[in-house]
């Protein structure tokens, strides 16, 4: 009995020990919470990173939108240009015609 006896003193002293023990070292608790910081900072940047890309898209269509009101104006322009360069043409014509009648009709 007495065998059993140091047998149970020596297992609680053990388990005291054990206890006692910090499983965990220094170096492995700080590499945690390096790379929870980094974690954390990455997640922050990746927030900021999203809402510029948000940011930049609604600028794009909004740009997207008056470059395509711009060149609708610009299509608009240019169709009474070629309407007024046909219209002097038309006047130029009749000028000609009437020039040549005036000729006619001095002669």
């Amino acid at each position: 009995m007495k065998y059993f006896g140091e047998k149970e003193k020596k297992l609680k002293i053990a388990l005291d020990k054990l206890k006692k023990l910090n499983l965990i070292d220094e170096d492995s608790q700080k590499n945690l919470k390096f790379l929870s910081d980094q974690k954390n900072q990455l997640e922050i940047e990746k927030k900021e990173l999203q809402s510029k890309h948000k940011n930049l898209i609604s600028e794009h269509h909004k740009l997207k939108d008056h470059l395509k009101s711009i060149e609708d104006k610009n299509s608009k322009h240019k169709i009474d240009q070629l309407r007024f360069d046909e219209k002097i043409d038309e006047l130029n014509q009749e000028t000609d015609i009437l020039l040549d009648e005036i000729d006619k009709w001095q002669m």
